[in-house]
């Protein structure tokens, strides 16, 4: 009696082992995703430096963190947007790729988390970035032929902003999951009951608990106008992983509408280029087709479900994931 209770006590110990392992292999997994929406402080590295930037419209110190090439020569710039909530502390997964390819590095912070009207698409915002980019001219060795803007959520809204409105000639663009219509956002996010609808009642200085949708309309990448001329020689990308609006906090509707918009602003009879209103359905609602020419693992390791292009000047990805950036090397890509 004694012996077999001892191996049922054994057993259990060894389910509890295996159970207790299979969990911390769980939380292994789940630590080494990065959660877009974590706007904790990064740990930076010590090749790394914070530095300030001086607005020119209304002379407040903007911090950046910097990665500064040790090239003799000129090197390419990347300006990495932080997210929604986040801001130039926010650990930035990009980095290592950076540093790894001896590239200039930018984190600048523009009006930090939004959550005021100083913030997300005010002109201080624009400003912000595009004196962040001109410190980098003025102080590094930067390759003008080759300064790229990348930005995640938050992020991608504010790449987004920049297509529109950068005062600098930017070889390419690349937007993640972005938010490109705030009017929708706020309905969106008040049916998902997150916090992100309160935000822009904060952000357009609403009252009663609703946004001054004029002012979102404003602030909205998909109601401005795209400036032909000057992005002529540049390239936007848009991605947006096919879950997102389902498992994550923006529809995949934002990406889709503002590429249609922006290859029918280069082009009005640019039909073939466009994606078809039953495309945008499709996707929205059964997320997949036997119509969709999916490629296998083709975007940073993950499968691409749906692509878009218009003469190499705007693309759209729709890749199998969610609110994020894959975390393979992004940069593999830019150059």
């Amino acid at each position: 009696m004694m012996k077999k209770t001892y191996t049922t006590f054994l057993n259990i110990r060894l389910l509890l082992i295996c159970f207790a392992l299979k969990t911390s292999i769980l939380c292994l997994n789940a630590q080494s995703k990065v959660d877009w929406d974590d706007r904790s402080a990064g740990n930076w590295p010590a090749e790394t430096r914070q530095i300030g930037i001086k607005s020119t419209k209304d002379h407040s110190i903007q911090k950046s963190y910097l990665y500064e090439s040790k090239a003799k020569g000129k090197r390419p710039l990347i300006i990495s947007l932080h997210t929604w909530g986040g801001n130039y502390a926010q650990k930035d997964p990009l980095l290592k790729y950076c540093m790894q390819a001896d590239v200039h590095y930018l984190h600048p912070d523009f009006r930090g988390p939004n959550k005021r009207p100083e913030a997300a698409g005010n002109d201080l915002v624009i400003q912000d970035i595009d004196d962040a980019i001109q410190w980098a001219l003025d102080s590094l060795r930067v390759d003008e032929q080759h300064i790229h803007l990348v930005g995640v959520s938050g992020g991608g809204f504010a790449c987004g902003l920049m297509y529109m409105r950068c005062k600098h000639p930017i070889k390419s663009f690349h937007a993640f999951v972005g938010i490109y219509n705030l009017e929708d956002w706020y309905y969106e996010s008040l049916a998902r009951k997150n916090s992100y609808a309160k935000d822009i009642v904060r952000i357009t200085s609403g009252e009663n608990e609703m946004p001054d949708f004029e002012e979102a309309k404003k602030r909205s990448v998909i109601l401005m106008p795209t400036p032909i001329k000057e992005r002529k020689d540049a390239t936007l990308h848009l991605y947006a992983g096919i879950d997102d609006g389902y498992t994550g906090s923006v529809p995949i509707s934002h990406s889709l509408e503002l590429y249609n918009k922006v290859v029918n602003d280069f082009e009005k009879d640019a039909s073939e280029q466009l994606i078809p209103l039953e495309d945008c359905y499709t996707l929205l609602k059964r997320r997949i087709s036997p119509n969709f020419q999916v490629e296998p693992k083709a975007f940073m390791g993950r499968d691409i479900i749906y692509r878009k292009e218009y003469k190499n000047k705007v693309e759209i990805i729709i890749f199998d994931g969610g609110h994020e950036m894959p975390e393979e090397n992004l940069l593999e890509r830019i150059f």
